[in-house]
């Protein structure tokens, strides 16, 4: 068996198992649908567009969040990584709202936008600044100290040394904290849905389960690990064409 099939294995082994439960009368449970219902179930919900269609609206939120936070984390952590004073004074503060839940501010993003896309970009937003923040600032504090001797020599401006000395430099790491952000991206954002925001994946699998329709339920619950896969493949393949540091550093500790 080809190695890249080996992750499949134990998905397969559970599929088959919960099957089987299914078939002992004893054992069955109205709450836990036959895998081949899941499976028509999700035909259904991919022929007739809704899954696609809450797939958009929750990618909706959960990029809009994402970017936010992307260019907020990436300039602050660019700017408190070269001052070190700076980060001495806003640090507190810092550790102070990093531990909050970002589901704690559904109510306070409710209050400010209503129900829709912004409510639900916001939290996403505060939920992924953190981890392209904190890694940001430590990624620009490991740049090679003459780099930014050379920027000085030339006289470069702030705008100049940060995109053509700073950000090529540390790419590789920050590419680690963008790639975390965007899959924590995907859970707050169904999280949202599933708690409040009636739109996406998370508010669709909601309406299952209280239809009680387990087989979309479950079906909605695949799609949306299939739809995180892609994601965090699709962001990885995207890092190795962007990156050839970062893939030279992933080769490096494969090895």
């Amino acid at each position: 068996m080809p190695t890249r099939w080996l992750g499949a294995l134990i998905p397969a082994v559970l599929v088959i198992i919960w099957e089987l439960l299914w078939h002992i009368e004893s054992l069955r449970m109205d709450s836990l649908s036959r895998p081949l219902d899941v499976a028509v179930a999700l035909y259904h919900g991919l022929t007739d567009g809704t899954l696609l269609v809450a797939t958009v609206e929750t990618f909706e939120a959960a990029l809009l969040g994402f970017l936010i936070a992307a260019v907020m984390g990436l300039f602050a952590g660019v700017v408190l990584g070269l001052m070190p004073w700076l980060e001495r004074v806003v640090g507190p503060s810092i550790d102070a709202m990093r531990p909050v839940p970002s589901v704690a501010l559904i109510p306070l993003a409710l209050m400010i936008f209503g129900f829709g896309v912004r409510m639900e970009a916001s939290v996403v937003a505060f939920a992924c600044l953190w981890p392209i923040l904190i890694v940001t600032i430590s990624a620009v504090r490991s740049v090679d100290p003459s780099l930014l001797n050379v920027a000085r020599v030339l006289e470069m401006t702030a705008w100049q040394r940060m995109v053509k000395i700073i950000l090529p430099a540390a790419l590789a790491r920050i590419a680690v904290g963008l790639q975390l952000a965007l899959a924590i991206s995907l859970v707050v954002a169904v999280t949202v849905e599933i708690v409040l925001n009636p739109r996406g994946l998370g508010h669709g699998m909601m309406s299952a389960q209280q239809a009680m329709r387990f087989d979309q339920m479950y079906a909605q619950l695949l799609w949306i690990g299939v739809v995180g896969w892609g994601l965090s493949a699709g962001s990885q393949a995207l890092i190795n064409i962007c990156s050839p540091a970062y893939r030279a550093q992933r080769t490096k500790e494969r090895t």
